[in-house]
């Protein structure tokens, strides 16, 4: 038996807090959430639920998760994000797992997220198919998040399992919000990692995106969504190309 932290990111969370929020009160014994600096109802949702957020302003998903990570007084932690919503199996497996044997250091466990794009689950969204089982459940002696840019995730165990259940991943509630988090996204990716300069390069992958994630991938099984999902993996492959050739030698030319 063991006694578990959660540790949630939000930031101008409020449309969907709660829900995320109240399943995660049934299994946590300590509660983190660090704040990148909401002006929505965020704090105050968090206050109802008797939360102190701490702030820390954002740089990466892996250095922020890794914050929340010491600020926890338990050894092993549960990480999610703010628009991920476990469903009340996954809560029941995740008290199976407190209550047994305590695992070894370098035993972590995997959500099977499910991945909701306008409001409908989705066969993909670049660069991830769906579901996929990030790690999220760890001792934090032996598991940290790495410090990608995007797209970072938890190293350091050595086996993990997949926890029965299934975690609603809530992202791009918009068109908005798509191509946002799409310029968002990019420009991090150029900012922290080095980019070949290539606008050849970049007509090759948007191309090559195309075929892989709306085709082989099924996105066009998606309908209309799979066809933003689709302009986005084509969109995100060659906009971080153009970026970096915008940006080459600080010149813009």
């Amino acid at each position: 038996m063991f006694s578990l932290s959660v540790c949630v990111l939000t930031f101008n969370s409020a449309r969907l807090l709660k829900d995320v929020l109240s399943p995660l009160t049934a299994i946590a014994d300590e509660l983190i959430v660090v704040d990148s600096g909401s002006s929505d109802d965020t704090l105050a949702i968090c206050e109802a639920f008797g939360i102190k957020p701490t702030y820390r302003a954002y740089t990466t998903h892996g250095e922020q998760m890794n914050f929340a990570i010491s600020l926890t007084s338990n050894q092993w932690v549960l990480c999610m994000d703010s628009d991920e919503i476990i469903d009340q199996k996954t809560v029941d497996e995740i008290k199976k797992i407190k209550s047994g044997a305590t695992p070894e250091t370098d035993m972590a466990f995997r959500i099977s997220r499910h991945w909701f794009v306008l409001g409908q689950e989705v066969h993909n969204i670049y660069p991830v198919t769906s579901p996929d089982y990030p790690v999220r459940l760890f001792n934090k002696e032996s598991v940290m998040f790495n410090s990608r840019p995007v797209d970072d995730a938890a190293e350091g165990y050595k086996n993990t399992a997949v926890i029965s259940g299934f975690v609603k991943h809530d992202t791009f509630f918009s068109i908005h919000e798509v191509f946002n988090k799409l310029n968002g996204y990019t420009t991090r990716l150029v900012k922290y990692k080095k980019v070949t300069p290539s606008l050849a390069r970049g007509f090759f992958s948007a191309f090559g995106s195309f075929w892989k994630w709306y085709v082989f991938k099924k996105g066009w099984k998606d309908g209309k969504v799979g066809v933003i999902t689709g302009t986005y993996a084509v969109a995100y492959s060659f906009m971080k190309y153009l970026k970096a050739w915008y940006q080459h030698d600080g010149k813009g030319k």
